[in-house]
């Protein structure tokens, strides 16, 4: 289901420990515009560190945000986390068939995937031709359990709607990271640009060239520390806190106490991203740009902040920054949740493969 074309809309829709986001994009020569758009709360305990822990109750959270967004498709598009994908380049020669790679990369599928092939959902990609060798060709094999994928089925058909597309995440923010080139410089092309997109329980670190990643790194830390924190020291519920976080109101000593200490944790978070991307490889160079995205990407102020203390321009990333958004998205609050619909928008994406 990874790689299959889309011949109408789709809605990306992003289900996390926090939300379900939900987007509907059409497009118009290169203008995207924005159709539909929800966020509903997940439900306490329903998402468990991106696995779906109850197919129901998470579906009934996305019949909700279809309901309120007034989106038409029925066909949506999901992701499954980098960490739960295993991506692999193999080379096959240039001369083989559709149906000849097929069998072989069946074949050879079993010797790159650590668990039992009947308990495994697979697809491919051919990239192109492998770099030394034009009689070859470079084909993307990518992998997991077929528990994985089936969670994510069942949530959707929970809605009343159809998976039709079952993407990775660090695949969707690749292709979600073309709607951020009106903030790179001279639009990503010839430079190194990272995306920090910190979610609710987890982050992803991202390092585009020529828009295309180089290097992803998921880890647990997001907004949620934020909000149980919140929680613990004023004695509100996680959805009082919730909302406290995003509205304001909460007593002076929040800013000093809880709110900068944060900060700096996000800035070290960046730190050491940075650093692990250096240690990586050969002939790593310092991204010359920063973008940051995600709920946590609203905190005043917070991208100055970075910027200054690991010493690289860094801006607030906002995929919806060159669209048309429609009166009936506006109306939901889509561009107060901007910064957190990379993913989303990467999925809905897929309508115009």
């Amino acid at each position: 289901m990874l790689f299959r074309r889309s011949a109408k809309p789709l809605l990306g829709l992003d289900i996390t420990t926090s939300s379900v986001k939900l987007i509907e994009l059409s497009k118009s020569g290169e203008t995207y515009r924005v159709e539909a758009f929800a966020a509903e709360a997940t439900p306490l305990n329903a998402v468990n560190e991106k696995a779906i822990v109850d197919a129901q109750v998470v579906g009934e959270a996305v019949r909700r945000a279809v309901k309120r967004s007034g989106a038409r498709s029925r066909d949506a598009a999901v992701a499954i986390s980098g960490d739960a994908a295993i991506t692999k380049i193999i080379q096959l020669p240039a001369s083989f068939s559709e149906s000849e790679l097929e069998g072989q990369v069946a074949l050879q599928a079993d010797q790159y995937i650590p668990f039992p092939m009947e308990e495994v959902s697979y697809d491919f990609e051919v990239v192109g031709p492998t770099e030394h060798d034009p009689d070859m060709l470079d084909v993307l094999l990518v992998a997991t359990r077929t528990e994985n994928v089936e969670q994510r089925q069942a949530a959707v058909e929970a809605a009343g709607l159809k998976a039709v597309i079952v993407d990775v995440e660090a695949f969707t923010v690749e292709n979600a990271c073309q709607l951020l080139r009106h903030q790179m410089p001279e639009e990503g092309m010839g430079h190194n640009i990272a995306v920090m997109d910190f979610g609710a329980s987890s982050t992803t670190f991202s390092v585009l060239r020529d828009l295309r990643v180089t290097y992803t790194r998921d880890f647990a830390f997001g907004g949620q520390q934020l909000t149980e924190e919140i929680m613990r020291t004023y004695g509100l519920t996680l959805e009082e806190a919730g909302r406290a976080k995003k509205e304001g109101g909460l007593p002076s000593n929040y800013e000093p106490e809880i709110l900068e200490p944060f900060i700096d944790d996000m800035t070290q978070q960046v730190s050491r991203s940075l650093q692990f991307f250096l240690a990586s490889g050969t002939n790593r160079e310092q991204p010359e740009q920063i973008l940051i995205c995600g709920g946590c990407a609203n905190i005043p102020g917070v991208a100055d902040v970075i910027g200054s203390r690991v010493g690289i321009p860094t801006q607030v990333g906002n995929p919806l920054g060159m669209m048309k958004i429609s009166s009936r998205a506006r109306s939901q609050g889509v561009m107060k949740d901007a910064t957190a619909l990379l993913t989303a928008c990467g999925l809905a994406l897929r309508s115009f493969d």
